[in-house]
């Protein structure tokens, strides 16, 4: 099979593989679409994303496909020709987190395209529990979104969220976008997101922000019960905490250089109670991204490049130099 193989740090080749050996309890996936995230971005790089690379190893976490064979021993209601979406990550089962039912914690979590092969090649195999249908009116292009989506599920589901309070997105990009729809969707009073491009203020208008604002070019003294931080760079961190208002809740989403420091001030943590929370991967999360998808949010319209998978390289290298705010590759022709 195709497949585009990442050999070591900043280096990826296409090479003719054969198909890795089916086990009893995995399931092949013909992959149709396979998402470009800035995960894949950090790998390409040498840093960590939900664990550390093991290359030489086939990148690609957000993956679409059909089931093309089962296993000797899946005994579940998928069948072949089923159109699915993958889950990623794969817990222990047996560590301290996973026996909590935490198990985004997990501390031994393998992840398909990140410590296994996963969907920038012509299959993948995944574990069964792993393999989700999605509805006929869900598109695969879509459903290559739905890890991304379940990823922004489990943070709200961190959150403790009221139809009168009023939430701010921090960053304008795809994961600030699939929040601002999300959010927007629940009802809230008012839903603001802080963002740099003005290219992009009508799309977060179209999609649910009441309001869009430049903190860099413009005054902002308001204060939000919500504030969601998308970026993941010391700047937009500390502006995050500095956007809770009294009582408020701000999660940290972005991912962070692991070097990285951010300063807040400890007085206004404890006057203003605030809640400081992190939201790590997807637990629990892919069935509700999928109806959210289904019934409530309209992802594909986000989706802003369709790449073939030799295209990629140069995307994560930064050879291609037109703005990008979502990408996924078309494997299945």
């Amino acid at each position: 099979m195709k497949a585009l193989v990442l050999t070591e740090k900043e280096h990826m080749e296409m090479q003719d593989r054969p198909a890795a050996p089916l086990k009893n309890h995995e399931i092949k996936v013909k992959v149709s679409y396979v998402g470009v995230c800035g995960t894949d971005k950090h790998l390409y790089k040498g840093l960590p994303g939900s664990g550390d690379a093991n290359m030489p190893v086939v990148l690609g976490h957000e993956v679409s496909g059909v089931i093309a064979e089962l296993g000797s021993e899946v005994h579940g209601a998928l069948n072949v020709g089923d159109r699915v979406a993958i889950d990623p990550n794969i817990p222990c089962g047996f560590c301290h987190f996973c026996h909590e039912g935490r198990p985004q914690l997990c501390e031994n979590n393998q992840a398909v395209g990140v410590t296994r092969d996963g969907g920038m090649a012509e299959f993948v195999n995944v574990p069964e529990t792993n393999v989700y249908p999605i509805p006929d009116s869900l598109s695969l292009k879509a459903a290559a979104m739905v890890e991304p989506v379940s990823c922004a599920v489990h943070g709200i589901h961190e959150l403790m969220i009221k139809p009168h309070y009023t939430a701010c997105v921090v960053g304008d990009g795809f994961m600030g976008q699939i929040f601002t729809a999300i959010l927007a969707s629940m009802g809230l009073k008012k839903v603001a997101v802080s963002g740099r491009n003005p290219k992009k203020v009508a799309l977060l208008k179209q999609i649910g922000a009441d309001d869009v604002f430049n903190p860099e070019k413009e005054e902002h003294g308001e204060s939000y019960d919500l504030v969601i931080e998308c970026v993941g760079v010391t700047a937009t961190q500390e502006r995050a905490v500095a956007l809770a208002r009294r009582g408020g809740q701000v999660l940290m989403f972005g991912v962070a250089d692991p070097e990285a420091s951010i300063r807040i001030n400890a007085y206004d943590v404890f006057f203003k109670e605030l809640t400081i929370k992190g939201a790590f991967i997807n637990p629990h999360a892919m069935q509700d991204a999928i109806q959210m998808m289904t019934n409530r949010i309209d992802v594909e319209t986000l989706i802003t490049h369709e790449l073939q998978l030799e295209d990629i390289p140069k995307m994560l290298d930064g050879t291609i130099k037109e703005k990008i705010t979502k990408a996924v590759a078309r494997i299945a022709q």
